[in-house]
């Protein structure tokens, strides 16, 4: 039975207006259906990467928090690649290495493209790259977070919590080797969990910079090798691409098949870069990464 309307948590969610600044890239047309790539300007700005001790769901690896100066603007993708992004990308020029046309379990054009491992994003980078003569590349971890935080210091750009109602996530409880972990965060509430991805842009909720599903959905490559925690970590926006692991790469954000505490703008995740699932996606960025760190 539910309880009365006044027992339920309280949950405050900030929302806030801005006007974003973007251009749209042609990527050609595909049946009659014109596709375009939405790219949101960035700012330049500063921020503390990482999350504070006392954040619940923590982990070790999201520390120390450290400043991290961005000094230059960038764009990035208003939403994760689409599947029909995907396709019109994947029918260009090859440059190192083929790609398949449709390779999304869950499938829908608007969707975002999944089962899409970090060598296969770099590549839709590189010819997207070539296609339009402008440097589309994956985004640092560290302007990943910049632009998921938007100018917050909460868990979620949301604020201390979210709910399915914002976001696509397991807000059910899940049973793991007879331990049940919890499908809320904080005061906020259970949810549904849809099993699946959603459209990009289905819940209608931006951050200030104008970016959308960056909490869920679908798990987010970056160019970095994965470190076990930020010690030495570069303090300029640039790709950490030394003394890592570079057989294991970087992906953010959390995804539709994870709990919401996976989903805060703070968690990492260290993955084989040739490893496909059906929660691994990407958004794309354009700007030159740092020279002393660029990706190569």
């Amino acid at each position: 039975m539910a309880a009365p309307p006044s027992s339920q948590p309280k949950v405050s969610i900030t929302y806030r207006e801005r006007t974003a600044q973007y251009y749209l890239e042609d990527l050609g047309s595909d049946i009659g259906d014109h596709i375009g790539l939405e790219m949101v300007l960035i700012p330049p700005g500063k921020f503390r990467m990482g999350s504070p001790e006392d954040e619940l769901g923590r982990r070790d690896t999201e520390g120390p928090q450290h400043d991290v100066t961005i000094d230059y603007p960038f764009f990035m993708g208003k939403y994760p690649v689409t599947q029909a992004q995907w396709k019109a990308v994947a029918a260009l020029d090859q440059v190192n290495r083929e790609l398949a046309k449709n390779p999304s379990n869950f499938k829908g054009p608007n969707r975002p493209v999944e089962q899409v491992s970090w060598h296969d994003a770099v590549e839709f980078c590189d010819r997207l790259a070539k296609h339009a003569g402008r440097p589309y590349r994956l985004p640092s971890e560290a302007e990943w977070e910049y632009a998921c935080r938007a100018g917050t210091k909460t868990p979620f750009h949301f604020g201390e919590t979210i709910t399915t109602d914002l976001a696509n996530y397991r807000g059910t409880d899940w049973e793991i080797n007879e331990k049940t972990y919890s499908g809320a965060y904080g005061d906020g509430p259970h949810g549904e969990f849809r099993e699946e991805t959603t459209d990009v842009g289905h819940f209608d909720v931006a951050n200030a910079f104008g970016l959308y599903d960056m909490h869920g959905n679908v798990w987010e490559w970056c160019l970095d090798y994965w470190h076990e925690n930020y010690k030495g970590a570069p303090v300029d926006g640039s790709p950490w691409i030394t003394d890592g692991k570079s057989a294991t790469r970087v992906l953010r954000g959390g995804s539709w098949l994870y709990l919401p505490e996976v989903c805060r703008s703070a968690v990492r995740n260290g993955i084989n870069p040739a490893v496909r699932n059906n929660d691994f996606g990407f958004r794309v960025v354009c700007g030159s990464a740092r020279a002393s760190n660029s990706a190569g």
